[in-house]
């Protein structure tokens, strides 16, 4: 108990004081920011990645920073700086949420969250790199869940960093370029139009990199998937119930693609199983094996060639 009371304390000051910042955030604005920066003068700088970093740990939307970064130091300091800023934000969150939460959650984590931690911590940075260029958490809420993994700080922090760039040069030329607008300076139009084609690009990137982490999947073949058969490993079947209904290989289980997002609870014994996913040929399949990766399946095996292959080599098919 002696050793959990300041944890304990500190948790309630820190919730308590994001409390405050989150109630009073509309004093938190573009022009109040801009005035306190250009007030502290040649401290400018530090001053506002200070707050960048306080507003990150205190849940304050670093939107705003990081427009008026772009707007008060242009695009390569102004870029620095805001980057510098979220990832010092960002590094503090990481180590008051280890500091207050880890060793409790990896005392008490079990089942699908301990899945689920485990998984995270065996990609490491290149998790953080993954939802630092993919957003699919929010920024601030995800810095403390992070530190309640294991994942090495020094990776956490050169990841963040490293990954959050695209969208630092984004989103601080994009203040850069508001600034021109509003003052009409020369090469407003270019400027405006560069911003557009940065935030273009870094709304591709999530695409891009989902690809990029596809994992087709452990292949197996026709021989291979026959002599596993009756053994720990599942078939899959993903072709339409009229083609599985003419024939299909023994103990199989029929869910079509188009269905198969929606079914996947169905498939909950496998999860942490082989499961052998077959169609026609090998196209559909291998969407299935990438849906079943994405969704957490451990080993999702395309069979290579499908019911194509295994009809032509003359293995038996039921209709049961």
């Amino acid at each position: 108990m002696n050793k959990s009371l300041p944890r304990l304390l500190i948790g309630l000051a820190l919730l308590a004081t994001i409390a405050v910042a989150i109630l009073n955030r509309d004093r938190f604005d573009a022009a109040a920011l801009q005035a306190w920066v250009e007030g502290a003068g040649a401290a400018g700088p530090l001053l506002f990645m200070a707050i960048y970093a306080l507003a990150t740990v205190l849940f304050l939307p670093g939107s705003v920073i990081t427009l008026v970064g772009g707007a008060l130091f242009g695009p390569v300091w102004g870029t620095l700086w805001n980057l510098t800023g979220a990832t010092v934000g960002a590094s503090l969150a990481f180590l008051i949420a280890r500091y207050l939460g880890a060793d409790w959650v990896a005392r008490k984590a079990g089942g699908r969250a301990k899945q689920l931690i485990d998984g995270v911590e065996q990609e490491g940075w290149r998790f953080v790199a993954f939802v630092r260029l993919v957003p699919l958490f929010p920024f601030n809420l995800l810095n403390y869940a992070l530190g309640l993994t294991r994942i090495p700080f020094l990776a956490y922090v050169i990841a963040s960093w490293l990954f959050m760039l695209p969208g630092a040069i984004a989103y601080t030329w994009l203040g850069y370029a508001g600034r021109e607008a509003l003052a009409g300076g020369e090469g407003m139009i270019r400027n405006i139009l560069i911003a557009l084609a940065l935030l273009a690009a870094v709304g591709f990137i999530p695409r891009l990199v989902k690809r990029l982490r596809a994992k087709p999947g452990v292949t197996l073949d026709i021989p291979g998937l026959n002599a596993r058969l009756g053994g720990e490993t599942g078939v899959l079947d993903v072709r339409d119930a009229a083609d599985f209904a003419e024939g299909h290989i023994a103990g199989a289980r029929n869910i079509p693609l188009p269905e198969l997002k929606q079914r996947l609870a169905e498939l909950e014994d496998w999860r942490d199983r082989p499961l052998a996913v077959v169609c026609r040929t090998d196209k559909r399949s291998a969407q299935a094996v990438q849906m079943l990766g994405e969704q957490g399946f451990k080993t999702p095996l395309l069979v290579k060639e499908g019911m194509q292959r295994w009809k032509n080599d003359g293995l038996p098919l039921s209709t049961d």
